[in-house]
């Protein structure tokens, strides 16, 4: 974690399929003005049988007129996009096909050296837009919940740490490249071998216990923000890391604001841009409660599950022994022996996952507690030992349980019960 309480998260996602990164706003060709003219000329057909052809010439050349406006004004917003489409389409990376919280393994002098390096975008950097909810008393619950759980486990208790990151869930809400619920936003990607947009949904963290009053303060924050409180600073933010990790995405997007230890960044052009952000929220939260952690006065128990598989061809390891591997190689269950320590870890690690590309291994002492496949359930992710993750660029995320790792830096722990 950076400084007290803060994070050492990377909040980053890849576009829903169809979501468009990089796509830009359509252009109406004038076959497609004409044939826009043309409906609304049938649409009016009733008006022609009631002696208003006088009107009707006017009618249709201001429609022409207005359709033709729409266009030069998504044209000019299109025309803002600071970055070559292709490279933009690129960027993080396409849904399911890199993990989606990474670490380069820099130290983190280098990295908050490197992070200093890039100027922060120039401004203006407005507002976003205040958030107006559409949904049920039930979907305000959920979201206040998913709110409120997502800021305590990314910013800790720092008023402004929180603020910020519930209106980055917001943002992301309203923008095409993400889900359209809050829940969807702050648990997207929980069942992905690959990752997840908040590792805390993800590593373990989600075994944490909270004090009645932390809660609270989150909750009235979340409540804040769905009734149109703005976090002014973070602007259009949908990503942001803390200032001592240096991801590989970090330097193609806009850097706009720092709150304490955090960067939060934007999409360059269009996307980034408030007219971006149109999408209307109607509720249809689903239930937090299926993703979460037993009750903190329940004795968790293991839940039943399949029989892990080995994909065939998996290479020899030692420190441990292969539970689960799925036939890419790009998701690995693994049963750690009792001596096995954080670089015996990182070495099975390494080993299974090859030279290059994307990769997780996971590992248990407890062999009851290692599960099938993703999703894992409640019982696994409290009981995971070691979290390992590498991005098709090279870049390494490793935390380890330091209840049995002993002797590590705090900021590789998987945050546990507090």
């Amino acid at each position: 974690m950076a400084g007290v309480g803060m994070s050492t998260r990377i909040s980053h996602s890849p576009p829903k399929p169809g979501g468009g990164l990089g796509q830009r706003p359509q252009i109406l060709n004038p076959k497609t003005l004409a044939g826009l003219a043309q409906s609304f000329v049938w649409s009016r057909k009733s008006m022609m049988q009631r002696r208003r052809r006088p009107q009707l010439g006017t009618l249709v050349a201001c429609t022409l007129a207005l359709l033709v406006a729409i266009a030069v004004a998504l044209s000019v917003a299109s025309s803002g996009d600071e970055s070559d489409p292709a490279a933009l389409s690129s960027l993080p990376g396409l849904p399911g096909e890199a993990p989606v919280l990474a670490t380069p393994a820099l130290p983190e002098d280098k990295a908050r050296a490197s992070n200093a390096a890039i100027p922060f975008a120039p401004g203006p950097h407005p507002a976003a837009a205040p958030f107006r909810f559409g949904g049920t008393t039930e979907d305000r619950l959920r979201a206040i919940e998913c709110l409120a759980l997502a800021a305590m486990a990314e910013a800790g208790p720092s008023d402004e740490g929180q603020r910020a990151v519930i209106q980055v869930v917001l943002n992301r809400v309203r923008h095409p490249a993400f889900a359209d619920t809050v829940c969807g936003v702050v648990f997207e990607g929980s069942d992905r071998r690959t990752g997840c947009q908040f590792s805390f949904t993800c590593d373990g963290s989600l075994a944490r216990r909270y004090g009645e009053a932390a809660w609270a303060a989150s909750r009235l924050r979340a409540a804040e923000a769905l009734g149109g409180r703005v976090y002014v600073p973070v602007s259009t933010a949908t990503h942001y890391h803390t200032d001592w990790v240096f991801p590989y995405w970090s330097p193609k997007l806009s850097k706009i604001a720092q709150v304490e230890t955090h960067l939060f960044l934007r999409w360059p052009g269009y996307w980034g841009t408030r007219a971006a952000f149109a999408r209307v929220y109607r509720g249809g939260e689903p239930d937090p409660l299926s993703l979460a952690v037993p009750d903190s006065g329940a004795v968790p128990l293991p839940e039943p599950t399949a029989t892990p598989t080995v994909a065939p061809g998996a290479p020899a390891i030692t420190g441990g022994q292969l539970a689960m591997r799925d036939p890419s190689g790009r998701a690995n269950f693994v049963h750690l022996a009792p001596g096995t320590d954080e670089a015996g870890a990182m070495a099975l690690a390494r080993r299974l996952c090859g030279p290059s590309g994307t990769c997780r291994v996971l590992g248990w002492i407890d062999r009851t507690a290692i599960p099938a496949t993703f999703p894992m359930p409640a019982f696994s992710r409290a009981q995971l030992q070691f979290s390992y993750t590498r991005d098709p660029a090279g870049t390494e995320i490793a935390l380890f349980s330091c209840d049995h790792f002993s002797g590590l830096p705090r900021e590789k722990c998987i945050p546990r019960a507090r």
